[in-house]
């Protein structure tokens, strides 16, 4: 059995056996489905560890960079975060092309090295004396090299509807690069709007983004049953209306304006006390940090002198929204893939929807905070309303062509 292993463990991903051949008619035994099984159970419990360290990580990017540097700005924020998936992408092919012609438990092994180093480097980035930025660029790029996974690549396979493939990529390169660029702005926005400390940010949009994940599971669980009486592309459809509505509610309204943060005055009296201002006063802890430094909108942003705040009850509902919608693109958008690709192996094409997530999840940091450092929200947040009804403006057209490959099969043969 021990070599059995061995020898499978040193078979290329690569191979030139395809549906039909002798290779593809051996019938699974039910020792071999038990440990295919436990291995997926395994890849289980190592993408959610990987997902809470990210999500660890993600919310404290911004107060880490702020305290190690000084002169790090919300736009090399979009930067730092892009790194990630920069070097996830770069290091794709080089880990897939590696794993196809050996062992596959050599680049496995080495990628662990290259993340355990690059997350020790990102811990440590606070000690140089100076340019501590860009060894947190640095870092984050290493972590992303090694969190890259060894893409299984096979022969392309004919008859699917290309239009059909292409406009599913860009459906998915829109609903990663939204909910990017959302993880990426809630801390920033949260400091500027309601002029929380960097120890609150972590802490209350950790809850936030914790709540979320909950409130995705459940989605994930639903729609799963709502797909069998309306169908995946309905529930796609109705995901993107509602974060369009989520990403509307957002944008900055009304006549209260953000604490403005002045770089030698620290003025504490807040007037016109609204309803989300009481629920932060609550939440804040009775010794104030005065080493936390100044808190609200930095004064060099100069929307923050004429953008109106946006309201937690506001904030809050967005999230709400957003995070119903998202999870419900997501897993449409994965399942209809699958269904346009078909029963024939789908590797190639997976790929092409790895890096367009990977785009997108470089893209979308960039662009939030190019565009709110220098505009604000109301700019930002309306590009984005702007974008997702193009995108659903894509998905009318293409809405009859998104269907299963067994289903078009099924008509070109009659």
């Amino acid at each position: 059995m021990a070599s059995l292993e061995a020898k499978a463990e040193q078979e290329p991903l690569l191979s030139d056996s395809l549906p039909g051949s002798r290779e593809w008619d051996i019938i699974e035994t039910e020792e071999h489905c038990k440990s295919r099984w436990r291995s997926i159970r395994i890849l289980y419990l190592t993408m959610f560890l990987s997902s809470v360290g990210f999500s660890i990580v993600i919310m404290s990017i911004w107060p880490y960079l702020q305290k190690i540097d000084q002169t790090a700005d919300a736009s090399f924020l979009g930067w730092v975060i892009a790194s990630f998936s920069l070097g996830q992408m770069v290091a794709s092919p080089i880990f897939g092309l590696w794993s196809n012609y050996r062992p596959r438990k050599e680049p496995l092994i080495v990628s662990t090295l290259i993340s355990v180093g690059a997350n020790c480097l990102y811990a440590y980035v606070h000690v140089p004396a100076s340019h501590n930025k860009y060894y947190m660029l640095v870092a984050r790029g290493l972590v992303g090299f090694g969190a890259a996974s060894t893409d299984e690549i096979q022969a392309p396979q004919g008859n699917i509807d290309q239009v059909a493939v292409v406009a599913s990529n860009v459906l998915f390169f829109v609903i990663l690069f939204i909910f990017a660029l959302f993880e990426t702005i809630v801390t920033p926005l949260t400091m500027d709007m309601y002029a929380w400390t960097r120890e609150q940010a972590v802490l209350y949009d950790g809850i936030i983004l914790a709540a979320l994940g909950v409130e995705a599971v459940i989605i994930f669980m639903g729609v799963k049953l709502l797909s069998k009486k309306i169908g995946e592309r309905a529930i796609l459809l109705g995901g993107l209306i509602v974060v369009w509505v989520g990403f509307f509610i957002l944008l900055p309204w009304g006549n209260q304006f953000p604490k403005i943060q002045w770089e030698d005055l620290h003025n504490n009296s807040i007037p016109n006390t609204t309803f989300g201002e009481i629920i932060i006063t609550l939440w804040k802890s009775p010794r104030e940090d005065h080493n936390e430094g100044p808190t609200g909108c930095p004064i060099e942003q100069a929307w923050c002198l004429y953008t109106p705040m946006i309201y937690l009850a506001q904030f809050l509902t967005s999230a709400v929204l957003i995070g119903i919608g998202y999870p419900s693109c997501n897993v449409m958008s994965y399942t209809l893939y699958s269904k346009i690709l078909g029963p024939k192996p789908q590797g190639v094409y997976m790929g092409w929807l790895t890096a367009s997530g990977s785009a997108a999840r470089i893209l979308g940091p960039v662009f939030i905070s190019q565009v709110y450092t220098s505009w604000g929200p109301r700019w930002a947040f309306s590009l984005v309303c702007g974008m997702v009804v193009l995108t659903i403006t894509l998905l009318g057209v293409v809405y009859k062509r998104l269907i299963a490959y067994s289903i078009r099969h099924g008509r070109s043969q009659e």
